[in-house]
């Protein structure tokens, strides 16, 4: 074992502050173009899916990508379990390249649909990877900071996003969202290439092929992918009760049943140990990140979406009016890291954070087509701030309570509960909203509008059909539609603000314990043992 001091002293060479601003600069590209692509294309789905004529898009633009990084977050922690974190990570950086060029070339919306696809089992890679590379690098208390810098990265990718996938739709290319990704990505390989120096187990690829966790793997997808797809297909494509919908659903139910016993009954080297169930307090945490992932990525997600229809902004504007959402959600980030590293506590920040975090969303509630500038960027403010607190902390909560070698699965399972939030949340809020825009088809069909368009503005299509809001010329027309929109997305946040109630009602389980200054070698490979010391080059990061 050694200190952060020693850490720290060994680390105030030239060459090792270098070595550390080299690979969190690396981890940080890593990072910023994951949470980058979660929320570049919110503002520019209206015009992908008019460029490519295909409104049934819309929702698997940003749920293709959700769904597969929530499906492959945990395949992808035991493979750097196995085979090394490095070699792991560089192949998901390799593998977010390749997806973006797919992305940026893709001639229709089948196209386009399966490289975000690619790109999402890439991105759920990156973030888990680079928090889990970070909680082997640095002790307990001292990695809080690092967190919080990721966490300053995520808000600021939240917010550039959204702000660029307006700039680039608007005045050059929607093809751009993915352009950009090739630099970053590009830069970042060559940094970790160089400069990451982590244990390197060497395993044999058959040697690796053989203790992957096949049958969980395969479990774990089917999980995922079928009940995804039931909860968006159910009220839309088919009906609730249809035999499409029901299978998918209870097959998906199913599929966590053999999950759960290839866990515990076949896997020699399972993906999620059941062992961190034991835990109340590890369970609390988890849910919590559930609550936190469900409930912010909708503010960023579906934000834009208010703007652009019950406010009629550009892309643009609206990229911009969404910017103190995740700039509040960076301060926060920041400060509490920061605090954390100060003083230890982390329990009374998830406290504060779900408190303000539900507050703020319960206000979006009044956002209506006369909302003034002053609300909408108050109520982000509020929430985005609270959220801030939430990025980190269940983290550190649940890695306070396991041993170093299970780090990374602990890491590695609340990654996938919170990518399963943040991709249930844009499937079930696009479901609610489209269910609530079908509802308002008969307020809409009484002002005199026509059939055609009042079908183009309600049910599956609606979210698409932000562009034509600007060629309704009836005044009466375009109030109802407005309305109809800000309706619709008002059912959204009162479900968001029952979930954040729920994680505060979950914080109440999590325990409190003392973070520990020091820091153990996590060992990779098939037979991982602690090692007592840290050597120098271990130790200068």
């Amino acid at each position: 074992m050694v200190s952060d001091m020693q850490i720290e002293e060994v680390s105030s060479t030239g060459r090792g502050k270098l070595r550390i601003v080299a690979i969190m600069l690396a981890l940080s590209l890593s990072m910023f173009v994951a949470a980058l692509d979660q929320t570049i294309v919110a503002t520019a789905i209206p015009t992908i899916t008019a460029k490519l004529h295909s409104a049934a898009g819309y929702t698997w633009i940003g749920g293709a990508y959700l769904l597969a990084n929530a499906a492959g977050a945990c395949i992808w922690a035991k493979l750097s379990d196995i085979w090394g974190r490095k070699l792991i990570l560089l192949i998901a950086v390799a593998w977010f390249f390749v997806s973006s060029i797919i992305c940026a070339v893709a001639v229709n919306m089948q196209m386009l649909i399966a490289g975000r696809a690619l790109q999402g089992v890439a991105g759920g890679g990156l973030l888990q990877l680079v928090t889990i590379v970070i909680s082997d690098l640095f002790s307990v208390r001292h990695r809080s900071l690092y967190l919080g810098l990721m966490e300053v990265v995520w808000a600021l990718a939240g917010g550039i996003g959204p702000l660029m996938g307006g700039a680039f739709s608007e005045y050059v290319t929607w093809r751009w969202n993915f352009w950009i990704n090739l630099p970053v990505s590009g830069l970042a390989f060559v940094l970790l290439f160089f400069f990451l120096d982590v244990h390197n187990p060497k395993t044999q690829i058959m040697d690796g092929i053989k203790a992957i966790d096949w049958f969980g793997s395969l479990s774990v997808l089917g999980l995922t992918l079928m009940l995804l797809l039931g909860l968006d297909f159910g009220g839309e494509t088919f009906a609730w009760s249809s035999p499409q919908v029901i299978c998918l659903i209870v097959f998906g139910t199913l599929c966590s049943l053999l999950f759960i016993y290839s866990e515990k009954r076949l896997a020699k080297y399972p993906l999620m140990p059941l062992g961190i169930f034991a835990r109340v307090s590890n369970i609390a945490a988890l849910a919590v990140a559930f609550a936190h992932g469900f409930v912010f990525i909708a503010g960023e997600y579906y934000i834009p979406l208010y703007l652009q229809s019950a406010k009629e902004a550009s892309p643009m504007r609206s990229g911009v009016l969404v910017l103190p959402l995740v700039l509040a959600e960076a301060f926060s980030g920041m400060i509490t890291g920061a605090i954390i590293h100060r003083t230890g506590r982390y329990l009374e920040l998830i406290w504060i954070g779900l408190a303000l975090m539900t507050i703020g969303t319960g206000l979006y509630i009044q956002l209506d087509i006369d909302s003034s500038l002053g609300q909408i960027v108050g109520y982000q403010f509020l929430s985005g701030f609270g959220a801030g607190f939430l990025f980190q902390t269940p983290i550190i909560a649940i890695q306070a309570m396991v041993s170093q070698d299970d780090t990374a699965s602990a890491t590695a399972t609340l990654g996938f509960i919170r990518n399963m939030a943040t991709a249930t949340s844009i499937v079930i809020g696009g479901v609610v909203f489209q269910n609530s825009m079908g509802q308002m088809k008969p307020n809409l069909l009484a002002t005199g509008m026509s059939e055609s368009l009042t079908e183009q503005m309600t049910g599956g299509s609606a979210a698409a059909s932000i562009e034509i809001i600007k060629d309704i010329h009836n005044s009466v027309q375009l109030r109802a539609v407005k309305e109809a929109f800000a309706w619709s997305m008002r059912n959204m946040w009162i479900l968001y603000t029952c979930m954040s109630a729920i994680g505060v009602f979950c914080s109440a389980f999590i325990l409190k314990t003392r973070l520990n200054k020091e820091h153990v070698e996590t060992v990779t490979g098939l037979d991982r043992e602690k090692r007592p010391v840290l050597d120098v080059q271990t130790a200068s990061v």
